[in-house]
């Protein structure tokens, strides 16, 4: 079947003059076929009524295509994964093309995640940071991620430890403190059931009533306040930290130990989490704290917070004494026994 293309050049061709037997050779069709179209008027309606058919185009070849089956490999075990991450892993197995086909093809063969609803608002800088609790199991046992992020700049902060306490709560926070350079004005409180411990005394109400947490405010100056009274005007203030630690930098990684997993998390912190283009403000979280946020935080306070109320540290117990150990001997004074009499019978 000859296509429009060609009667389309064919009346283009015979307007401009040019003779049928020429037109017939140069685009390979017989005479009879053109005086046919031209007595039946095919030439004559206007064309552009039908719709253009084109073949498809072929696949060129690129530099991702050996190592697709990695990454659906990959997918197929961690579906969650990254772009980013992905490209991290193909480029050690040889890969050495661009980010941008990498996240097309994994964008085609991932479904969509669905359009997050909440509509987000900006808190001035310095004014606030959030605080969550996060556990994880890992074969050497279960620990706890406590996060804090800068509600204006988007830094993140985050340490694993082996308990959920209040002890661990107050420390981590003055860590938190000096990673920041300085202290927010109001600390906000998410999950707070997922700090419900003996030592918090939390027993469904607000942490913010728990006299000791108040005297470790009071001495690094800040407010603190749980989420849940005014809860619709903190949702969605900062990216969900719990959900993009897990994915980010726990999912699909193993680690040797508690040692081991920190480290991580500190080079994840300074490597990803806070130089990357933030997707709400467009920025670095890194670039927001220097540029615009540590200035307005509060200043570090002289000394950390000394507590005479919380439990003491545990410490290893002294090792026992081994049984054979020798017994001091005492020295006495053997006398005779009529050295005894005297005495009693009040002889000299």
């Amino acid at each position: 079947m000859i296509g429009r293309e060609t009667r389309v050049l064919l009346r283009h061709y015979l307007e401009q003059g040019r003779s049928k037997e020429a037109l017939a050779r140069e685009l390979g069709i017989s005479r009879r076929t053109i005086y046919n179209w031209i007595q039946t008027g095919q030439l004559d309606r206007d064309l552009d009524d039908e719709a253009a058919r084109y073949k498809p185009r072929p696949e060129v070849p690129t530099k991702l295509d050996p190592y697709k089956p990695l990454i659906l490999e990959r997918l197929a075990e961690f579906p969650d994964l990254t772009a980013v991450r992905l490209l991290d892993e193909i480029r050690a197995a040889g890969y050495d093309g661009g980010y941008t086909q990498l996240k097309a093809y994994v964008r085609q063969v991932r479904p969509k995640p669905a359009a997050d609803p909440v509509v987000r608002f900006e808190t001035a800088p310095g004014l606030q940071a959030q605080v969550d609790f996060a556990h994880f199991r890992f074969p050497w046992g279960r620990r706890y991620a406590l996060l804090v992020v800068l509600g204006y700049s988007r830094l993140l902060w985050l340490h694993f430890y082996p308990r959920q306490d209040m002890r661990t709560l107050i420390r981590g926070l003055e860590t938190a403190f000096g990673f920041f350079g300085g202290v927010p004005r109001e600390i906000l409180f998410d999950q707070m059931r997922a700090v419900i411990t003996k030592d918090l005394r939390y027993e469904g109400g607000p942490l913010v009533r728990n006299a000791e947490f108040l005297r470790f405010a009071a001495h690094w100056d800040f407010r603190p306040r749980a989420c849940r009274p005014y809860r619709a005007r903190t949702k969605g203030k900062v990216e969900r930290p719990i959900s993009y630690v897990r994915r980010n930098l726990v999912y699909g990684r193993s680690f040797a130990g508690d040692a081991d997993l920190n480290a991580r998390a500190e080079w994840w912190l300074r490597t990803v989490a806070n130089v990357r283009l933030h997707g709400t403000t467009g920025a670095r979280p890194i670039d927001r704290l220097e540029r615009e946020e540590a200035a307005a935080l509060l200043p570090l306070a002289a000394r950390p917070y000394h507590s005479l109320a919380l439990p003491a540290e545990r410490r290893e117990p002294a090792p026992r004494r081994h049984a054979s150990a020798a017994v001091p001997q005492v020295a006495v004074e053997r006398r005779p026994l009529a050295v005894y009499a005297r005495i009693a019978g009040g002889a000299p």
